[in-house]
């Protein structure tokens, strides 16, 4: 059997979402598993939430999935109904759509559910990807309220700079200013917000790449966060090379040898999941050595350096990311971000359950 395999634990799923409940403060948790929970697994993701007050999906039929697995928490639908025609799963399911543009409030009025629906409404508070203008507040609050469709509402907004030194206060003190007269709930936080500005919090908060034991930060590490791997993407040695001096290893030869080196062929490639722009010199650690990537990364294989690890040959294991070699690292050296990679999964890698 083809040594590769992604181990997932279950044990650092629950522990990460804790460390978002415990800067969740008051407020309630969304555990965001869309993207087959990142990668790991919705059903997993389900189990290692469990504790978690809501879930948020993008489709329904994640929601679907959801609800036959017995989650009877409140599940937040993304980007809301693409249609109609879905208003009444929905109802069936007892979703929280979230409605950001003017054509779901007419679906809403023209065919209102059977069971009026809680949702939460969207502003754009300055990402301009998702969102009602701010400025149209007051019209838009009104009309929602009016639908006879809609239980309760929930304000909502996203930020497009949590991550980075600019922050969220631009975004989120218009979105509160503007939405301050409603005296309804309001939801902001993602995982960057949630971990730095307590402020952002609201009634409900929405960490995502955190619970998978990734840094949603390009200055502070999982680790330093109080966060643990979730996916260990795991393989071995296949073969080794001896290259001389001048000679090249891979497709185009893009890596060629300045001296005597050994080389070893990792049974991981681009059909894994693994990056196939990841360069010369991201991190694989070999033996529990940190070595390098060499050349360029082919569908089933990937190449490495042996030199910091001579007692490694055919059979040595290879961490490609997870315990003891970050994401988070990886993805920075193969000019990605860790969501990426996680997500990029391929379906062939065998999954081996941990606690």
């Amino acid at each position: 059997m083809r040594p590769i395999q992604a181990r997932i634990s279950i044990g650092a799923m629950a522990h990460n979402l804790r460390v978002a409940r415990s800067h969740s403060g008051a407020a309630q948790v969304f555990a965001v598993v869309k993207a087959n929970a990142y990668g790991h697994g919705l059903s997993r993701a389900r189990r290692a939430f469990a504790a978690a007050e809501g879930f948020a999906v993008l489709t329904l039929e994640e929601a679907a999935n959801l609800r036959l697995m017995g989650v009877e928490q409140p599940i937040l639908l993304l980007e809301g109904m693409f249609g109609p025609d879905e208003i009444a799963t929905c109802a069936e399911l007892d979703l929280c759509p979230v409605l950001h543009h003017a054509a779901q409030l007419d679906w809403l009025q023209q065919q209102p559910p059977a069971r009026p629906l809680q949702v939460f409404l969207k502003f754009d508070s300055g990402m301009h990807r998702l969102g009602f203008p701010l400025a149209d507040h007051a019209a838009i609050v009104s009309r929602v309220r009016s639908l006879p469709g809609v239980a309760g509402i929930t304000l909502m907004t996203h930020f497009a700079q949590a991550d980075e030194t600019a922050g969220v206060s631009w975004q989120l003190h218009p979105f509160l200013n503007e939405l301050a007269g409603h005296d309804l709930p309001w939801s902001s936080a993602n995982s960057a917000a949630l971990l730095r500005y307590p402020e952002t919090r609201g009634m409900w908060t929405r960490p995502g790449i955190m619970l998978y034991g990734a840094s949603p930060y390009a200055d502070q590490s999982a680790a330093e966060l109080g966060l643990r791997p979730a996916m260990t993407l795991q393989s071995e040695i296949i073969g080794v090379q001896t290259l001389q001096p001048g000679e090249g290893v891979g497709y185009g030869l893009l890596f060629r040898a300045e001296q005597t080196m050994r080389v070893g062929v990792v049974a991981c490639g681009y059909a894994d999941g693994y990056p196939r722009h990841a360069l010369t010199g991201t991190p694989v650690s070999v033996n529990g050595k940190m070595s390098r990537l060499l050349g360029r990364v082919s569908m089933d294989m990937l190449c490495v350096d042996l030199s910091v690890c001579p007692e490694a040959g055919v059979g040595a294991p290879v961490v490609l990311w997870g315990e003891g070699l970050p994401v988070d690292a990886v993805a920075a050296a193969a000019g990605t971000n860790s969501y990426e990679l996680l997500c990029a999964l391929a379906a062939r890698v065998p999954v081996i359950e941990v606690d």
